[in-house]
């Protein structure tokens, strides 16, 4: 039975890390979430009991962003759980480093399917289905500013992600429909510490004049301010969220 609530909120990749964060801040300010993910039910339906036992709503739902028939399933799925969708956020992402030299088809090939095909499958997605007055938020990176060695087809993936935001902003005109994207810097998740060496992730923690790692709700915060009513004013933009690391 389809429940009917005020706002619903669509997070990719929302198992763990910022998109388990950014479930968990969106449910406290409100909206009904729907947390994807991609291959491990567990850790997304501990998200889930987690925002259904602090009074909110929330529901699970799997599929990989990278097949877009999955991604209509998605929408399918929030749709008869709540209704309709309000936010996206684009948050499903992989994160294989190599420079460009030693990079072999599979990495690009990957990185691609998740970080660009998947992006843009949501993003089309959410264009056809969100209701009108929502707002779409994708997670780009700040290693589109640095452009550190090894980073090359990971950053042209999000350079892309850049990109088809901010003209799907225009695309949406007459709909009041916002669409930005977010670009952490160094973040403390699994993601950007596994398989990073200590001094690697000491150094990187200093390199912000604010001299430390960001936190996963650093960046929920901030994709909550777009998701919100004081956002509603930011159209088209890419907000880095890095402690001026860039």
């Amino acid at each position: 039975m389809t429940q009917q609530t005020s706002k619903v909120a669509l997070v990719t990749g929302a198992s763990g890390g910022i998109g388990a964060e950014t479930a968990r801040r969106l449910a406290r300010d409100g909206f009904a979430v729907i947390v994807n993910y991609a291959g491990n039910a567990a850790p997304a339906e501990q998200v889930a009991r987690e925002i259904e036992a602090a009074g909110g709503k929330a529901v699970v739902a799997q599929a990989d962003v990278s097949d877009p028939a999955a991604v209509r399933r998605l929408f399918d799925s929030a749709e008869a759980a709540f209704g309709g969708v309000d936010v996206v956020v684009n948050n499903a992402g992989i994160m294989k480093l190599a420079n460009i030299a030693d990079a072999d088809d599979a990495l690009f090939d990957q990185t691609l399917a998740v970080n660009l095909k998947g992006v843009f499958n949501v993003l089309r997605e959410a264009a056809r289905r969100l209701r009108d007055g929502g707002r779409i938020i994708s997670l780009s990176s700040s290693v589109v500013g640095l452009l550190p060695p090894g980073y090359g087809v990971y950053a042209a993936s999000k350079a892309a992600v850049e990109t088809m935001s901010a003209i799907l902003a225009k695309e949406l005109r007459g709909r009041n429909i916002t669409v930005n994207a977010i670009a952490p810097g160094p973040t403390a998740t699994k993601l950007f510490l596994d398989g990073k060496p200590a001094e690697v992730i000491e150094r990187l923690s200093k390199a912000a004049p604010l001299e430390r790692l960001g936190q996963p709700d650093d960046i929920a915060g901030s994709i909550a301010f777009l998701a919100g009513p004081d956002g509603a004013w930011v159209n088209g933009q890419v907000l880095r969220v890095n402690g001026g690391i860039v």
